[in-house]
This record gives C-alpha cells, sequence and structure tokens, in this order.
C-alpha cells in the first residue's frame, strides 16, 4: 500500500494515482513487492528538524527515508519529502514541478529498494534508474 500524507500546503500539480503508478513500477520492476510505503510530504522547517535530529546534518534537504521492511522482498518505510525543496529544485534544473517530484519519490524508493547515493559512482548508479523509472511516464508541461 503506498499513501500520501500532506503537512504542508498541496503541491502546485500532484496527481496520487500517477504517483502511485509510478512507486509500485519501480517496486515491482526491482523484483520486491510492495509492502507500506508512506510519503509524508513536508516543508523545509521539518525537514530539517527531522535532518537535525535523526541523522544530526545540519543543512537542508530534499529527502529523507526511513527503511521499516521486515522481509527482504516485500518495501516498506517512510519517506519524507520537502515541498519547498522540490519546487527549488525544479527551477534550478529547468523542470516542471511534478518532474522533479517524480523525481525525488523515485529516489525515495531505491533508498528503499536497498540504492545508496553515498559515493559518486553510487550516485551516478541512483541518477541512471530515476531517469529511466520517471522517464517511462509522459512528459508534464509546467
Amino acid at each position: 500500500m503506498i499513501s500520501f500524507n500532506l503537512l504542508t500546503t498541496p503541491p502546485e500539480v500532484f496527481n496520487s494515482t500517477l504517483l502511485r503508478s509510478l512507486v509500485n513500477t519501480t517496486i515491482l520492476s526491482e523484483g520486491k513487492e510492495t509492502g507500506e510505503v508512506v510519503y509524508v510530504f513536508c516543508d523545509d522547517p521539518y525537514l530539517y528538524e527531522m535532518n537535525k535530529q535523526f541523522l544530526q546534518h545540519d543543512a537542508l534537504t530534499d529527502i529523507i527515508t526511513f527503511p521499516s521492511s521486515e522481509a527482504e522482498r516485500i518495501i516498506s518505510g517512510e519517506i519524507y519529502i520537502s515541498l519547498d525543496r522540490v519546487r527549488e529544485n525544479a527551477k534550478e534544473m529547468h523542470q516542471s514541478f511534478q518532474h522533479e517530484l517524480h523525481r525525488v519519490a523515485v529516489h525515495g524508493v531505491l533508498h528503499l529498494l536497498g540504492y545508496d547515493d553515498q559515493t559518486i559512482k553510487q550516485k551516478d548508479i541512483m541518477r541512471a534508474k530515476e531517469d529511466y523509472y520517471i522517464n517511462l511516464l509522459p512528459r508534464t508541461k509546467n
């Protein structure tokens, strides 16, 4: 089950059916099953405090992922996304808000799937996976 919780103003473009399908496709394509995946959409101050409290990072971030899978095959966890960062990243990358939201959502589920992004090689792998899965969707304008 994939669910979405909004702790801040709803995003400009948010198609929960499309996003749910994207996340589920990513999980299934990686050979896993979808467990309980909870997305929490928040703002910068909320995620900043979480970043300090749980990861001891004194910086803004666009996403924090907490895996909770008890079985290796079933993917479960909580994914917190700052909509402020998504908006800012979309502007910087000259992408639509929806495209960037999809990229970050896939990024989070890739973390739940066991991918990491600590090294350049790991980042390259994750970016290629993000691109692959979001490119399965029709391109959005915004």
